[in-house]
């Protein structure tokens, strides 16, 4: 056979201006049914001979099966010649290029990146439109892109506007019109091939209403949906498979292996693969045949529904395709009916929450991408204008072709069988006594040629159709063909066109799939990282990339996160060993660090193999510098968050006089944002570099370095609370000292001597220690006493200072602890500062308590218990909850986001950009601006190690009002 093939091709290969592939095809078009016929007539006159009854050993399946081998290795032959031709010439300088059309859906759409992605990294350049009319790129003859992806809202514009007759060879569209037209609603829910067929079409294993936009979700069959006798075990399920058609006419058809479930038992919708859950729910024989039965279900419906086709004129898109959703229902047999046709793939009764639909149709969409693009790529690659081939024929012994190709910037596409110079005469001398009834055409052989390695490759596809019952022994049409070749492989996957080769798997082997492997983890890599909102991450992900950057907008205050890895063996966690697999994370103004872990999943410590790191930068709030005129508004809380339902929420027009020339009296004056505007209706208007917090009717002074450094000369401050109360404590440090040269996230308990050249100390404790058992936990009363031991000695004056005070950890009972200790310990005249409550804990956040709107509008009114029982007892009070209800979004990093502070480190000895003078900044109110600090203008010029900066323009604003409180009598 082989030498058949080439001995034919030799002659017609000297010829010029032949496509070196393309003419393969046709020439092996009007050679195979003339070979395989040759074949078999040669073997029955060896029947008729002498060696008669050595012969009749052989039975007609057996030469059923040597013809077809002879078939697979001439495709195979084939092959190698379309891919040698390839690899010798140039590759493209162009990408291959695929076309989205996105319908009703934005760039922005999951699916729409989901589509983007997946084909980035199969090698395409991804360009997208809303629909064919408005599409630049699908202009009438241009055959610059490969592939053509309609999603749902668009199907119907490409019906109108891509003319499939006309499409080249290697252009691939994911839609089949006739397809389309069958499972179309024809009224009521009934497909229109349904209400073609003939009475006997009731036969069908298929409910009358299936088609159309019914939208039908998964829902959970009942008891009854089981007759009564069904024997044990009784299969009671909903299912999704997932079917994609590569061919109408003749029809090709091939199963995913990942179906979307629901059971009486299990109500839960979940992702799992179709022979697993089978297996599960049946035993092994009852399995394998419920297996057997879906396809078979499928198949039947596939046929009765392209049973008209064959009457229409073939398509030249012979590469299209289209993917399928069927749903079946399973009512105590292992033989399903189909209820739901849906002419595209469906996954809403999947959990959004954990991605399981994005991840699932990710999985299909890659498959696909991989079972259907080899072959293509191959045809697209290739360039050629002349290609010259000698021949040196021998007979008997193998034929030798030597090709000398030259290049041009000419497609593969624009070449045609129909350039060559050979008259018809010539042809029917060359090829013998083939007729144009029994020669296949180059599109037919091209669907065999791919046909043959999508069921060669192994995948997680198997096929449908067509069926190996449909064989026929004695007929060469193409579906006979195909049908052939599917049962080759199926039967004798060990037998080999050449010795040298080891066996391999195929397609009635599928491989493991990526996401469903077992053993250890040999690959620690992800496959992809999912997240929500849809980051764009930079560089695109690539498995073996392992660092990443992505911005979002300020409004976007969480990221949920599930990164996937290659091989199920491997395990993942987000930022530590023991973290979990997805998470919502917090995302603080500036920079945030996501870290994802790759392990082995060994126990009890899984050993880290590979590190992801992505890096999220969130954007401040949009403003717009003021020009000319504006408005001052102001605002007390925040629409998305209303802690006091009955007061205003949002942007106000604010109206004050020049100002109140007179201090506040305490820190806990109500007050509100105040901010210049263009418009108090839209907050993207205002400046919000010049926000300010703005107390009723006094203000807060500025305490200049100098008088603060006075003021705190021989005193004593002491901070006892979370980090919050110590964000606190190293603002006030940094403004004493002109800059902040120690820094640390300390849980225990610190002194600082040196502050202030000597003359002032500061020390620290923190509390609650939350990480401990709460047996374990120290109380209130013995940190505190600690504190007052690791400070003395001290004055019970209010040069001794305490301040206490956190997130949402405080309440009265403590600050009846304070006064009883200060009491005992003889320091009941000391200044103590009151930090209350403060936003935090108010987004959705695996792993730590998540507050309702109830809870945080509680935590207001308990607020409001603290401040009047510390004004009972004489103490001085911080409202930071009035403070940061308003300006909530505006968090920094850490988890609870409750931080409105962070220290960087600065190598350089200028000030820090953030801690700019506002002296002599015109104001329309003396209210204190969240960018007031004082910066020290004396700073040494020669170098330093490095310093911190504390930054945060809330924290800075409560830290002012601090400050003023330590020192009432300074003015600015």
């Amino acid at each position: 056979m082989r030498c058949l093939l080439l001995r034919a091709a030799g002659t017609l290969l000297r010829r010029r201006s032949l496509s070196g592939p393309l003419l393969l095809l046709g020439v092996a078009a009007c050679l195979f049914y003339q070979s395989l016929t040759a074949a078999r007539n040669h073997r029955n006159r060896l029947r008729s001979g002498p060696q008669q009854q050595q012969r009749e050993v052989r039975t007609a399946a057996e030469d059923v099966l040597m013809e077809t081998r002879e078939l697979v290795c001439s495709l195979e032959d084939l092959r190698a010649q379309v891919q040698v031709s390839s690899q010798r010439l140039l590759p493209s300088r162009r990408r291959r290029r695929a076309v989205v059309l996105t319908g009703r859906r934005s760039v922005w759409d999951p699916e729409v990146q989901l589509y983007q992605r997946v084909l980035q990294q199969t090698g395409f350049q991804v360009q997208t439109s809303r629909y064919a009319e408005t599409s630049s790129f699908l202009r009438p003859g241009d055959g610059g892109w490969s592939l053509l992806l309609c999603l749902s809202s668009s199907e119907q514009s490409c019906l109108r506007r891509i003319s499939f007759s006309q499409l080249q060879r290697h252009q691939t569209v994911n839609l089949l019109p006739g397809l389309m037209e069958a499972f179309s609603d024809a009224g009521g829910g009934v497909c229109r091939f349904y209400s073609s067929l003939p009475p006997t079409g009731s036969d069908l294993p298929m409910r009358l209403h299936s088609c159309g936009s019914t939208n039908q979700k998964l829902q959970i069959p009942s008891d009854s949906d089981s007759p009564v006798e069904a024997p044990p075990p009784a299969l009671v399920a909903m299912v999704n498979v997932y079917v994609l058609v590569t061919s109408v006419t003749p029809l090709t058809s091939f199963l995913h292996d990942i179906s979307v479930v629901m059971t009486n038992q299990q109500p839960r919708v979940r992702p799992v693969k179709l022979r697993d859950f089978l297996l599960q729910q049946l035993r092994p024989t009852n399995s394998h045949q419920a297996l057997g039965q879906v396809k078979q279900v499928i198949g039947e419906v596939l046929q009765a529904a392209t049973a008209n086709e064959t009457q229409r004129p073939i398509s030249k898109c012979v590469l299209c395709f289209q993917l399928l959703t069927f749903t079946l229902l399973f009512s105590g047999s292992v033989s399903p009916v189909v209820v739901q046709v849906n002419s595209d793939w469906t996954f809403s009764s999947l959990s959004d929450e954990t991605f399981e639909g994005q991840i699932t149709k990710d999985l299909i969409l890659e498959d696909v991408m991989n079972f259907l693009l080899p072959l293509r790529a191959h045809l697209k690659d290739t360039h050629l204008k002349d290609t010259h081939l000698e021949t040196d024929t021998h007979l008997e012994t193998d034929t030798h072709l030597e090709t000398d190709t030259h290049l041009e910037d000419t497609h593969l596409e624009d070449t045609h069988l129909e350039d060559t110079h050979l008259s018809s005469s010539e042809t029917r001398e060359q090829l013998g006594s083939c007729r144009t009834t029994e020669c296949l055409s180059e599109n037919q052989l091209l669907l065999l040629l791919q046909f043959q390695q999508q069921i060669k490759t192994p995948s997680a596809f198997q096929p449908i159709s067509p069926s190996i019952s449909s064989s026929s022994s004695s007929s060469f049409g193409v579906s006979d063909l195909l049908t052939r070749i599917r049962s080759f492989y199926e039967l004798q996957t060990n037998i080999s066109c050449r010795t040298d080769e080891a066996e391999e798997p195929t397609n009635q082997q599928p491989a493991q799939s990526s996401s469903q492997d077992e053993g250890s983890c040999v690959d620690p890599h992800l496959r992809q990282i999912y997240t929500d909102p849809a980051l764009t991450l930079t560089p695109p992900f690539s498995p073996q990339v392992k660092e990443y950057q992505a911005e979002v907008t300020f409004d976007t205050v969480t990221i949920r996160i599930r990164p996937e890895p290659m091989s199920s063996a491997c395990r993942v966690h987000l930022d530590e060993h023991r973290g979990p697999r997805m998470a919502n994370f917090p995302v603080g103004l500036g920079k945030s660090r996501i870290s994802i872990l790759v392990t082995d999943g060994a126990d009890p410590e899984p050993v880290v193999m590979t590190i992801y790191t992505v890096h999220v930068f969130r954007e401040s709030r949009p403003s717009l510098p003021m020009f000319g005129d504006h408005v001052m508004c102001s605002f007390l809380q925040d629409c998305g968050l209303q802690v006091q339902p009955g007061r205003f929420c949002g942007l106000q027009p604010h109206i004050s006089s020049e100002g109140p020339d007179q201090t506040c009296s305490s820190g806990d004056v109500p007050g509100r944002w105040v901010v210049p505007c263009l418009s108090c209706s839209d907050n993207r208007t205002c400046d919000w570099r010049e926000v300010a917090w703005q107390p009723d009717g006094c203000y807060h002074p500025l305490v200049d370095r100098p008088l603060l450094q006075d003021c705190m000369t021989d005193r004593k401050v002491m901070f006892i609370g979370d980090s919050t109360n110590r964000g606190m404590m190293y603002f006030l440090m940094e403004r004493v000292n002109s800059s902040l040269e120690d820094w640390g996230k300390a849980h225990d308990t610190l002194v600082y001597q040196n502050l202030n050249g000597g003359r002032s100390l500061i020390s620290y404790s923190y509390y609650p220690q939350f990480w401990l058992e709460k047996k374990q936990r120290p109380t209130f009363r013995r940190a505190l006493l600690q504190l007052l031991n690791r400070s003395r000695p001290l004055e019970n004056s209010n040069r001794t200072v305490l301040v206490v005070g956190g997130v949402q950890w405080l309440n009265t009972d403590h600050l009846r602890t304070v006064a009883e200790v200060l009491d005992r310990e003889s320091l009941g005249n000391i200044l103590v500062v009151v930090k209350s409550l403060g936003m935090g804990f108010h987004l959705p956040v695996d792993g730590i308590r998540s507050l309702s709107l109830t809870e945080i509008q509680n935590l207001y009114r308990e607020n409001a218990n603290i401040i009047a029982t510390a004004k009972h007892h004489g103490y001085e009070v911080i409202d930071t909850f009035s403070i940061t209800m308003g300006r909530y979004k505006e968090f920094l990093q850490g988890r609870c986001a409750c931080h409105f502070h962070e220290v960087e480190k600065l190598w350089s000895t200028k000030p820090p950009s953030d801690t700019s003078s506002t002296t002599n900044r015109t104001r329309t109110a003396p209210g204190l601006s969240s960018q007031s600090a004082l910066s020290d203008t004396d700073q040494e010029a020669e170098s330093k190690p490095p310093t911190y900066h504390v930054r945060g323009p809330v924290n800075q604003v409560y830290s002012e009002i601090l400050l003023s409180r330590i020192c009432p009598k300074t003015r600015n």
